[in-house]
């Protein structure tokens, strides 16, 4: 598994399934995660146009480790 991130600039997101949280109400104030390759993309649901942010799994790993741990929780 590779850790040297692509551009995300040079990335085709055209064929990415974006998931977003069943919590988000389905509504468009949300964030979507998406598969692309071997990295997890990260985009804002009210500007899909915009390139997404591409992180590695180990990145978002530990990501929802430390949400799930309560790291984010005086955030919300």
């Amino acid at each position: 598994m590779s850790t040297t991130k692509p551009d995300p600039a040079e990335l085709d997101f055209s064929g990415v399934v974006w998931e977003k949280s069943p919590d988000s109400g389905g509504n468009d104030n949300c964030v979507e995660f998406g598969v692309i390759g071997e990295f997890v993309a990260i985009r804002d649901s009210k500007r899909p146009e915009q390139t997404p942010l591409v992180y590695t799994r180990g990145e978002i790993r530990a990501m929802v480790s430390g949400a799930k741990a309560g790291a984010f929780d005086h955030l919300v």
